[in-house]
Parts: C-alpha cells; structure tokens; sequence
C-alpha cells in the first residue's frame, strides 16, 4: 500500500516524508483496517516528526486523526461490519493515518456522524477528545455560576473545548484570541466572551474578577502567574502543552488543583480504551444534532506539498481550526 512516511526524524526545514510503497496493514484480533478518506493535521504530527526515527527499518508513520471506511475486521470485533464509515483518533505507538488504509483497535472508533463529509469528520477526533477528558472526566460540576477561561480559543482544542461547554453546560465560557480573524471564529465556535492577551485585565473590564477553570493549550508557563490570580481559591488549571518547566509553588495559598492531560493515555496503558469509541459515539450525535459543528478550516489536496504546507502552518501557531488532507 502507498503511505506517507519517513526514516529518521527531522525539522521542517529538513523536510523528509516522503511517499513509499509498504506491505498492507494486517489487523489483530481487536482490529479494523480502515481505508482512509481523510486525514487532519495536528501539533503532536511535527512534534514526532522531529523526535522519533525508525529502529527496525520500517518507516515512521504520523497521523492520528481520520476518517475512512472499514475493510476487514479482526476475529474478535464487535458492533462494526465491512463497509461502515467510521471517524477516530489513533495509538501514538502504532503506525498512523497518513496511509492508506490503517489498522486501528476498534474500541477507539465510532461511526461518523452521517450529516458530514469524511472531510470534516476527520477535523473532529483528537481535539474533541482531548477537550472531553481535560473538562468533563476531572469531576469538575457546571452550573451558570461557572466560568472558565480557555487559552488560545481558536486552536482545534480551544474551539472544540468551547462548543462542548456551551452544548452540555450552562457555563460562561471565556477564550483568548489576538488576532481580528481569531476573535471571529472564536465568537463564531460560541464563546461568550473573546478576550486579549492582558487577561486580567480584560476580565475586570468584562466584570469578572475570577473563574473556576482554567484551561491552558498553549504557553501555559507564560501565564501561571496571572493563572495563579484569577483562578478563585480551590480552583483548577487544566493543561495540555508541554513546558519546560511548570513551577506551581504559588498554586498552595488558593489550594488550586493541576490536571493534566493527554489523549493518547488511555490506548497506550490499555487503561479504558472503550472510552474513547463510546466518546466518539456521543460526539457524532452531536453533530448530526447541529450541536457541535466540525472545525475544518482548511482542506488540501492528498499530496508530499500539503503535508509540508501544514507542519509549517502548525509550526508557526498561526493555524485556526484545524488543516484537513484529503486521501481521496
């Protein structure tokens, strides 16, 4: 089979994917083979790329986040048949979507929503999960009371973060956003209220001295301090990036709580996998509800070119929404 894939890790200036011809994917027992449709770029694409090379010959495959049908089953498959269309995100440890077909564990998987395209499918699974787990697997309670503030709002995780709150909650939801074009689409996701970079004091100037949760996706150690001040006494920060160094001696006074989060966890431990499918579930009938929308803000054609256009777009931490590659 044709896949996209390359043998030691690199940066983009040195960009080395390259397309070759591999043996076909064989499923194991728990197993589908999904021929892919379509795949969505993410920063955990690049981040790999720079630091994981092949150990036995084979090439390195990124790619976790796709949409496609399935092909064959593996012996002990449940719930899914030949010729389903299905949407998911993939084991970090496993070879991944820039293939195509992939073999995926099924209980990572769930049908895609029938009212969109494998198109915008594929823009929905590893945002929308790492959104789901961060806020609604902590036990944290939402009332109308509660606030919470998402840094960096027009991300693939800040958008879909919102449009979960706003469709399963009563909460405020604040995000941030710099730019005119970032401040449109996060408005247009359904944050209640789009704030800049002096957060603080956006916030008093919005009459909000202080919120319940924080979720940080980018430059979280930039902003403890002023996290640090808004957060009300016993609230909590939720993380997904991966700064150097997170000192919270400063978190102790307010008793604020830290989680962090990181969606490929559960496939790579084993821990709860079925999780992620019955998620998937729920989020397709969201959307075919109007509910929740697809973040799809870019589509690019199934070539080498797209795939270097989108690291660099990611690279750069100006991409809104998510990039999608069309397989065909």
């Amino acid at each position: 089979m044709k896949t996209y894939g390359y043998m030691r890790a690199h940066d983009i200036q040195n960009f080395s994917i390259e397309e070759m011809n591999i043996k076909t994917a064989e499923p194991g027992s728990l197993d589908v083979i999904v021929r892919v449709k379509a795949i969505s770029f993410n920063p955990v694409d690049t981040k790999i790329r720079e630091v994981r090379s092949s150990e036995d010959e084979q090439p390195q495959i990124l790619g976790w986040d796709a949409s496609g049908i399935i092909e064959e089953l593996g012996s002990e498959v449940t719930s899914f048949s030949k010729g389903d269309e299905v949407f998911y995100a993939g084991d970090l440890t496993r070879p991944g979507s820039y293939s195509e077909l992939q073999a995926v564990d099924y209980r990572l998987i769930a049908k895609k929503p029938v009212s969109i395209s494998h198109n915008e499918a594929a823009a929905l699974p590893l945002t929308s999960i790492t959104a789901w787990e961060a806020l609604f697997e902590r036990g944290f309670e939402y009332t109308a009371e509660t606030k919470v503030l998402i840094i960096g709002g027009a991300g693939g995780v800040g958008s879909m973060a919102t449009q979960l709150l706003k469709a399963l909650t009563p909460a405020t939801v604040i995000v941030t956003a710099s730019r005119e074009e970032t401040q449109d689409w996060c408005g247009s996701m359904g944050a209640d209220y789009v704030i800049g970079r002096d957060i603080e004091k956006d916030l008093i100037e919005k009459g909000i001295d202080q919120v319940d949760i924080v979720f940080s996706t980018t430059h979280t150690d930039q902003y403890l301090d002023v996290i640090q001040s808004i957060l009300r006494p016993f609230g909590s920060l939720v993380l997904i990036d991966d700064p150097e160094k997170l000192d919270i001696v400063s978190f102790k006074v307010k008793a604020l709580s830290v989680h962090w989060e990181l969606m490929f966890t559960k496939s790579m431990f084993g821990y709860h996998p079925e999780q992620q499918g019955q998620f998937f579930a729920k989020l397709a009938t969201l959307v075919d509800q109007g509910k929740v929308k697809s973040t799809i803000n870019m589509t690019l054609p199934n070539s080498i070119d797209s795939i270097r256009k989108a690291h660099k777009l990611l690279e750069s931490g100006k991409s809104i929404g998510k990039i999608v590659m069309e397989r065909s």
